[in-house]
């Protein structure tokens, strides 16, 4: 089962500063039909203008990932992590028993477009920890890369859940498929471009919730970036 979740039906919130869609319930955007799906809590897309940011503020037992779709965004923490995030990189923070951080524009003038991801962990109580890796243009392009899992492999960050998070750059014309069990969960999400999904069109900023297959295949009507989530239900 395939249900859609179109872009201009999530949540926005709109401080000048920051612009935020949220695929799920966020801040105060609530919507009891749209609260996460299986342990994916939170999708947020978020354009930050330059030079301003998130300021210090705590985290606890959640599994947060981001990534960059533009432009560079700096990351301080209470574990003494200070980084820049760009295009091709995946951050992953556990916020486990508690941490702050904060989060701005690394730039004075450019504008960055980021996707905040927030993912439930298996358990409470796991030591704060940090991982961020980078991948090249040619690791992303026209397959599914693994960027996040609980059972990493080659570049993949950690997390403390029975999920995995794959991106593709594909190119228009390509397709892909990915295989997986019936009872497992998928979640799609067209960061950029426009991809059909067994049939299903979807374009920038669309997500689908997929149930009960054992496969799925995308292809690009145009150039995508395109990431996939593969969880226990």
């Amino acid at each position: 089962m395939i249900t859609l979740r179109k872009s201009a039906e999530r949540g926005l919130a709109d401080f000048g500063w920051l612009n935020s869609h949220h695929t799920f319930s966020f801040g105060n955007y609530h919507d009891p039909q749209h609260m996460g799906f299986g342990p994916l809590r939170v999708i947020n897309e978020d354009r930050v203008q330059p030079g301003m940011g998130f300021g210090t503020h705590g985290h606890r037992d959640m599994e947060i990932l981001s990534w960059v779709l533009d432009g560079a965004l700096e990351h301080k923490d209470s574990m003494g992590t200070g980084a820049v995030i760009r295009p091709g990189e995946i951050q992953r923070m556990t916020a486990g028993t508690g941490v702050m951080h904060s989060e701005f524009n690394a730039s004075q003038s450019d504008l960055v477009h980021f996707l905040q991801i927030w993912i439930i962990p298996d358990r409470t109580g796991y030591e704060p920890g940090y991982e961020q890796h980078a991948f090249e243009p040619a690791e992303l392009a026209d397959q599914w890369t693994l960027v996040a899992s609980n059972r990493p492999s080659g570049k993949a960050v950690k997390i403390h859940q029975d999920a995995s998070l794959y991106v593709t750059r594909l190119s228009a014309g390509h397709e892909l498929t990915h295989a997986t069990d019936k009872a497992r969960k998928l979640w799609l999400h067209v960061a950029r471009g426009a991809v059909t999904l067994d049939g299903h069109r979807l374009d920038t900023g669309d997500g689908a919730a997929i149930s009960d297959v054992e496969k799925v295949t995308v292809r690009a009507d145009a150039d995508a970036e395109v990431l996939l989530f593969d969880m226990t239900a």
